[in-house]
């Protein structure tokens, strides 16, 4: 069972959302929060699999709150999903960079709601093509940080190749392919990149390629009609 907590501080979309998730077999809604520091406190009372926050709310933001959680060990688990109303919010790089597993955007279709909330819970980052252009911009106007290449310095050259697949939005199916391995073993590159970078999650690991300059804006063509946004 999937245990989600939604963050929002307007009861109408919290309704909306909670009746989209109840009907699931697999999705149980364990609480609900009107504020970050709500759902700060919920989140350690009910270490759900997936909290959906939204960013602008009184008293904690959905920016402080998401960095709150993902510095809490003992909320290792919680993957964090920003609620935003455009998808270009000028606040999804801050929140990404918080910890932040991913985005959505309010009016997302629900079969496309419910799939990302169980991608979310199953670790993998949430990065739409139109997040993702948005990130990329953002590098592009940013000086690079020199400590992400250093910490590179500590991955194998197939850990290096699959970052920066991962950095392209490619699932582990597709960089198995790319790479010419199975997907097990891709994953097992990504999970050890990811304990060597001390990254949270997939979406963490998109921002220190783009930090470091393993990937750089333009390096790689648009996303393919037949990939999915999502992994």
């Amino acid at each position: 069972m999937i245990r989600v907590l939604l963050v929002d501080d307007q009861p109408l979309l919290r309704s909306g959302f909670r009746a989209l998730l109840d009907v699931e077999d697999d999705i149980e809604v364990v609480a609900e929060a009107c504020d970050g520091k709500e759902g700060l406190e919920l989140a350690r009372q009910h270490l759900p699999d997936v909290a959906l926050v939204d960013i602008q709310m009184p008293v904690v933001d959905g920016i402080e709150a998401t960095r709150l959680i993902a510095a809490d060990p003992a909320l290792a688990q919680v993957h964090v999903v920003i609620l935003t109303n455009y998808g270009l919010d000028e606040y999804v790089f801050d929140a990404l960079r918080a910890g932040a597993a991913g985005f959505l955007v309010k009016d997302i279709v629900p079969e496309d709601f419910l799939h990302a909330v169980r991608v979310a819970a199953r670790g993998d980052a949430l990065l739409a093509p139109s997040i993702t252009r948005k990130l990329i911009h953002r590098y592009v106007t940013q000086p690079r940080h020199t400590g992400a290449a250093t910490e590179l310095a500590g991955l194998t050259g197939r850990e290096r190749e699959a970052v920066a697949l991962v950095a392209q939005g490619l699932s582990n199916d597709q960089i198995a392919a790319r790479m010419v391995i199975s997907p097990l073993t891709a994953k097992t590159h990504i999970n050890r990149a990811m304990t060597k970078l001390h990254a949270r999650d997939r979406a963490q690991l998109v921002v220190i390629a783009y930090e470091s300059g393993l990937v750089t804006p333009g390096s790689h063509g648009e996303r393919r009609r037949d990939e999915t946004p999502w992994h």
